[in-house]
């Protein structure tokens, strides 16, 4: 068995586990399923040797499990966690005709490496593109762009794209989702950018009412184009916001407004459930992994398994689409 498909099903496991409040084991599966990917162990070879133990962040109880996959290509463990959800997988989905990551943090504001740093490992992965999408400023504590350091940041990004070899950089922003459903940026910034991705941070806990008009105001933003996390979740610190998920996503698809799979696995966000809502809705995706170091980039290769049991297709993705047709995509309006 390969890593990447190994990693696949532990971090199905971590979802599970999260989904029924089993937050301790939910994290070790997912640091397991993050070193699958980025050590690309030989598990076969390790499987032989009784050496499974020895990939960084598997113990004992992991490694067994990894022995499951290995010997068998499925776990009982797995199989008894499924049976206890209602959702089966309902696409055939894979990552080989994934162009490109729309939403990364770079050091411009909480991200842990520069953009050039991120820019060489997306280019290292064989990505056609790569969409950095610092935060807005309403978020002082990640240190947030302004428009006047957008500016400054974009003049960076101009140099650095003559530089890589196949990639082109995207400048994005995370743009916060004001109280009001205002936006954090002032349009002329916004109007600037490739690609803004508009996200709920503050005041998840908002009354659902308020929260719903908050959500459609912001999606019916001509710059728009990504609803990032849309509900906020961190399963095991907080629910994430709740409003009329089935208004606001109908409002999206009609404004061509994109919704994304944050694949990290402190989020999962859309859920399953709201990505077949919305899928049934008319929406489209952006699969990302919201990553703020260049290790991060492997998390869509940890939230495959949620887009197959939604069952989504890759024409419904963004990231799949050739770096032409995805700025025509992103220019509408």
């Amino acid at each position: 068995m390969r890593a990447e498909e190994a990693a696949s099903q532990l971090a199905e496991i971590a979802y599970l586990l999260r989904e029924r409040e089993d937050h301790y084991r939910a994290r070790a599966f997912s640091k397991a399923a993050a070193a699958l990917l980025n050590e690309r162990p030989d598990l076969d070879s390790l499987r032989k040797q009784n050496r499974l133990d020895s990939i960084p962040a598997v113990g004992a109880g992991i490694a067994r499990t990894l022995a499951e996959l290995v010997d068998h290509g499925t776990s009982p463990y797995l199989t008894r966690l499924r049976e206890q959800d209602s959702d089966e997988p309902a696409s055939g989905l894979d990552l080989a005709g994934y162009r490109g990551d729309l939403h990364t943090h770079s050091d411009w504001s909480d991200g842990k490496a520069t953009l050039i740093d991120m820019a060489l490992a997306a280019a290292k992965r064989g990505y056609e593109y790569l969409a950095v999408t610092d935060h807005s400023p309403r978020l002082t504590i990640v240190h947030g762009l302004d428009p006047q350091r957008l500016i400054q940041q974009r003049r960076l990004i101009d140099d650095v794209n003559p530089e890589l070899d196949g990639l082109t950089v995207l400048q994005g922003c995370e743009v916060d989702i004001l109280e009001d459903g205002s936006l954090d940026l002032p349009d002329e910034a916004l109007a600037a950018l490739d690609i803004v991705i508009v996200s709920p941070h503050i005041k998840l806990r908002q009354e659902p009412a308020a929260m719903t008009q908050r959500m459609l105001r912001a999606v019916s933003h001509p710059h728009v184009n990504v609803l990032g996390h849309p509900t906020g979740r961190r399963p095991g610190s907080r629910p994430g916001a709740q409003y009329d998920f089935a208004a606001v996503f109908k409002l999206a698809a009609q404004r061509g407004v994109v919704m994304e799979i944050d694949c990290d696995p402190a989020r999962m966000d859309l859920s399953v459930e709201h990505a077949k809502l919305a899928l049934g809705l008319g929406c489209d995706f952006s699969f990302d992994s919201d990553a703020h170091h260049p290790d991060e980039l492997v998390y869509p290769e940890l939230g495959l398994w949620s887009a197959r049991r939604a069952g989504i297709p890759s024409e419904r993705m963004l990231n799949w689409l050739p770096l032409a047709q995805l700025r025509e995509v992103l220019q509408r309006g």
